[in-house]
């Protein structure tokens, strides 16, 4: 068993684990096919796969309310992961983790010192680091940011960090009917604008490999973020999570063989300093 105090560390982590796999995994089918497809796809397959850990974990349904809570999550999360689909599938992966990663890492840390009260000195300095972190981390070797590289980046950080709050308020026990809530809001969203748009809704057989990995890596980060909110403080799940952006640039750089850079190993520390920190 986990000990209650390193629960929130082990399920955060993981859930960055868990993420950062599937944005690697979204960034290349992306590049592939268009991004409708490979997002409704893949939730698709999460789906099927929350109904069945729903119904053999045998979890009480939740009230009405609480569904509807986990709906809208799910919508403003399927706007986050359309904008960040479609900067990755621009250029190198870590273009656009930066931002939103942080955007998505400051919305329940400001949230979470409202409803929770103001987090311990050492776990702000933690959050501190860990903002650098994800930045440097993320950082692909050009030498300026435009306003327009921000546009996507930011919709993507606040549909995410929206998301946190939403999901880790509904339910303080169950884990997947939380998710399949938010699965079904989220298709529900992507099929109305695929209708409108007439949009391609699934994606060629080539890429299904990819996409149901997308869907497993997607009900582990969910599942673990929503445990490590259970067992911890808002603002500490939502930024251990945050450094996903780690697992997918490393994924890059070690299959895709994209240079990292001297800022990218500053990275890495800070974030591990930060770990610590937060977890004080």
């Amino acid at each position: 068993m986990i000990g209650f105090e390193l629960a929130p560390l082990v399920f955060g982590l993981s859930a960055a684990v868990c993420w950062g796999a599937g944005d690697f995994c979204g960034g290349v089918a992306t590049k592939a096919t268009q991004v409708y497809r490979v997002i409704i796809s893949s939730q698709l397959i999460s789906l099927i796969l929350l109904v069945i850990l729903a119904i053999a974990g045998h979890e009480l349904l939740l009230p009405f309310d609480q569904l509807l809570l986990a709906g809208v999550a799910g919508v403003v999360g399927a706007i986050g992961m359309i904008a960040l689909y479609r900067a990755l599938a621009v250029g190198q992966m870590g273009v656009a983790a930066p931002v939103s990663a942080v955007v998505a890492a400051g919305v329940p840390v400001i949230v979470g010192s409202f409803i929770e009260g103001p987090p311990s000195v050492p776990q702000l300095i933690g959050f501190g680091l860990a903002f650098v972190a994800v930045w440097f981390i993320s950082r692909t070797g050009r030498s300026a940011i435009h306003w327009h590289d921000l546009g996507l980046p930011i919709i993507a950080g606040l549909g995410f960090g929206t998301f946190y709050v939403l999901i880790g308020s509904v339910g303080q026990a169950a884990v997947w009917w939380p998710l399949v809530a938010a699965r079904v809001g989220s298709l529900t969203a992507l099929l109305l604008v695929t209708l409108v748009n007439r949009q391609p809704r699934l994606v060629e057989r080539q890429s299904l490999l990819l996409i149901l990995l997308i869907g497993v890596f997607e009900v582990g980060g969910n599942a673990c973020y929503i445990l490590a909110r259970q067992a911890g403080r808002l603002d500490v799940a939502a930024v251990l999570a945050s450094l996903y952006p780690a697992v997918t640039v490393w994924l890059a750089w070690f299959l895709l063989k994209e240079r990292m850079y001297r800022l990218q190993s500053i990275g890495v520390l800070a974030a591990l300093a930060a770990i610590v920190l937060i977890t004080l």
